[in-house]
């Protein structure tokens, strides 16, 4: 079972801004609730393994909930996964396999990768074919306010009345005749073709039976929009803070969710938040495209805690072009940070306070990019003061960075990473710690024998061996050669 994360203090309340994508401009943060916040972000659709574009959305929102658990909110987060969808069957069809078994499988993997890149569990995980019910009821509602129509095809679809909705498209700020059409289903059912939907009648000839639920409309499953908006509602209420997703959801996607919702009579969400792409060759990186990265692959390179470095120093409504180069120089910077960590040792003591620029960072819309800076320049400066070696203020920096990388998810004491990161070469690490130190040893007793020649002949061999032995007030910290640890 992996172990819970170590608790971050929380700080007194502060004035928390982000941008707010339906009224794109930033905003104070004002909960429905003092003192908690309800955030609900859209999870994955599991019908293959993720890829570094895929666990990006992942990463920023597990920094928005710790920051606001920081900031002194008893927060309520919810991420849920598609299980049922057309992409699922068709990739189950074309591997030979039972949709529920692709679905089963690859959310495996997504929880792998969560893991490896330390995202905290959210305080829920619900799945589409696990609310169907609450997906009926809601339907349900919109039809009896004259917002969705069964179509008149035969076909068992159910759709929603776009045109019923006056504000459909404030979200995105368009208007209905602007828009394309809704390619969820065959439009011939449709009264508009933009209209989208809500149910989808059960196809006999080329879908499994285990893929319909019944309903009052004939047997089906149902829409991608409606899943989102049955299941949000269910677990913080008919109106909660923050929803949350890729910036490639907002339409359709985001706008369906608040149109439906909110013409059932639900307020929905106060604050819309959309992190960007990571990009390959200027494109959304994806299946489609052939350039995914998965997981598994890009941790053959680096560890998890560096590439989520990667993900974090960027800010979230950036896109961020990848390449190995700039993994390569993320992996490196932050292992100067680690390395300092290591020459001083436990002088940071249990309490880890928190910079005052880091804190206005984070407070400025999640300003991560600014929030890193301040983690280079008390790095910067404790490095400097292990020069000179004044213990109290050393050890304040050193307490600082403690403070900034927990809330990051980055502390590499977190139980998290040695969970993910223990593989062979931390235990070939541990090992090669344990002969370092036995010579090390060796060489300190030679010292105070004063057999310089014998402590001379153990340093070169330590140093022959591609070994850097480094000095340090808290004793001696030994590193590869070029490894910066």
């Amino acid at each position: 079972m992996r172990a819970p994360a170590p608790a971050i203090p929380r700080l007194a309340p502060v004035s928390f801004r982000l941008y707010d994508t339906a009224t794109r401009e930033v905003r104070d943060f004002v909960p429905l609730e003092e003192g908690k916040a309800g955030i609900y972000v859209c999870g994955l659709t599991v019908q293959s393994e993720p890829h570094v574009g895929h666990v990006r959305s992942a990463v920023n929102f597990d920094v928005l909930r710790r920051w606001l658990t920081v900031a002194g909110y008893d927060v309520q987060f919810i991420r849920n996964v598609t299980d049922i969808d057309d992409k699922i069957l068709i990739k189950a069809a074309e591997q030979d396999r039972h949709w529920y078994n692709l679905a089963y499988a690859m959310k495996r993997e997504l929880d792998k990768a969560y893991e490896a890149l330390n995202v905290a569990p959210p305080t829920y995980e619900p799945g589409a074919t696990g609310h169907i019910p609450e997906m009926l009821e809601l339907i349900g509602e919109l039809v009896a306010r004259g917002h969705a129509y069964a179509a008149e095809d035969g076909s068992g679809d159910v759709y929603f009345d776009v045109r019923s909705w006056p504000a459909y498209g404030e979200l995105t700020h368009q208007k209905i005749d602007d828009m394309e059409a809704a390619q969820d289903a065959d439009p011939r059912g449709k009264r508009d073709p933009r209209d989208f939907a809500l149910w989808k009648g059960w196809k006999k000839e080329s879908e499994p039976e285990t893929a319909a639920w019944p309903s009052p409309w004939g047997p089906g499953r149902p829409g991608w929009h409606i899943e989102c908006s049955a299941m949000a509602e269910k677990y913080l209420g008919p109106a909660f803070d923050i929803h949350g997703g890729g910036v490639d959801l907002r339409f359709p996607h985001h706008e369906n969710e608040q149109a439906q919702s909110r013409a059932a009579g639900h307020p929905f969400a106060s604050y819309w938040m959309h992190n960007a792409w990571i990009t390959t060759a200027g494109e959304k990186m994806s299946k489609s495209l052939g350039n995914s990265l998965l997981i598994p692959n890009v941790l053959e390179r680096v560890r998890g805690i560096e590439l989520r470095f990667y993900m974090v120093a960027a800010h979230y409504r950036s896109h961020v072009e990848f390449s190995y180069e700039a993994l390569d120089e993320a992996a490196t910077a932050f292992r100067r940070i680690e390395h300092f960590l290591e020459r001083v040792g436990p002088m940071a003591g249990c309490s880890h306070p928190i910079p005052q620029a880091f804190r206005d960072a984070m407070d400025d819309d999640l300003g991560t990019p600014a929030a890193v800076a301040v983690l280079y320049d008390t790095v910067r400066e404790g490095n400097r003061l292990l020069v000179d070696d004044p213990r109290d203020e050393l050890a304040a920096r050193a307490s600082e960075v403690h403070g900034m990388l927990d809330v990051l998810g980055l502390h590499p004491a977190d139980p998290a990473w040695a969970a993910t990161d223990g593989g062979p070469d931390e235990r070939l690490t541990h090992a090669v710690d344990v002969l370092v130190q036995g010579l090390l040893q060796q060489r300190a007793d030679a010292r105070a024998a004063k057999d310089f020649a014998t402590a001379d002949e153990i340093r070169d061999r330590i140093k022959a061996a591609g070994i850097e032995v480094e000095d340090t007030p808290t004793g001696p910290k030994w590193s590869v050669h070029g490894d910066g640890r």
